[in-house]
């Protein structure tokens, strides 16, 4: 039995994991976490075969979260699961470890072969993000302002870029709206921009985020 651990701050969101999994003889999920607290519980006190990981829930994210496995020496495989683009975020999900990047819209038709490839001890990555890992190692691949930001920087831009507000952000991510201002100012200096309309067009721009 493949034994499966899904981290996701939205009761709804999990339960339809489930649901989709629930068809399958030889899996199930056998542990639930609303954030990243709850994670490393569930992973201190059994062991899974693979954990399912939303990339944006409040507190510590998916990426922090999984940058905190590898430092802690958790071996359990991880699949990211994101409502945002997959070419660019998923390579930030693949260069922190995950063993896969999904979209949330794609999991009914992709989850449970998703995790069979990953718990048989491949990876699972699409043609598009296969093609921008490729792009990284190409020595003439030029370097962009969204790459020099940090995972936490990355994820309120593309907060931004959806038209979310500050409050929205704030308690999506339950951190303060002050905190949220500061990222943001932070994120403008580091791209040369000068306001939210010029950060969303440089996200459609770049394909950061589908319209």
């Amino acid at each position: 039995m493949i034994k499966i651990l899904i981290a996701d701050d939205h009761a709804i969101v999990r339960e339809g994991l489930k649901q989709i999994v629930a068809e399958e003889t030889d899996m199930k999920v056998t542990g639930e976490a609303a954030n990243a607290g709850e994670l490393f519980e569930l992973l201190d006190s059994d062991s899974w075969e693979i954990v399912v990981l939303d990339i944006n829930m409040p507190g510590k994210s998916g990426l922090e979260a999984l940058k905190e496995m590898k430092t802690r020496n958790i071996k359990v495989p991880v699949l990211i699961l994101s409502m945002f683009s997959e070419d660019h975020y998923g390579l930030r999900a693949i260069k922190a470890g995950a063993a896969g990047y999904l979209k949330k819209v794609s999991a009914p038709t992709e989850l449970v072969s998703a995790i069979r490839k990953i718990v048989g001890g491949g990876k699972y990555i699409s043609p598009i993000l296969a093609e921008k890992l490729a792009e990284t190692v190409d020595i003439n691949n030029k370097n962009v302002p969204h790459q020099n930001l940090s995972d936490r920087e990355y994820q309120i831009m593309c907060f931004i870029s959806f038209g979310k507000s500050a409050e929205e952000i704030a308690e999506e991510l339950a951190i303060s709206i002050h905190t949220v201002y500061s990222y943001r100012n932070r994120i403008l200096e580091k791209m040369h921009l000068k306001s939210n309309v010029e950060l969303t067009q440089y996200a459609i721009q770049h394909k950061l985020i589908e319209i």
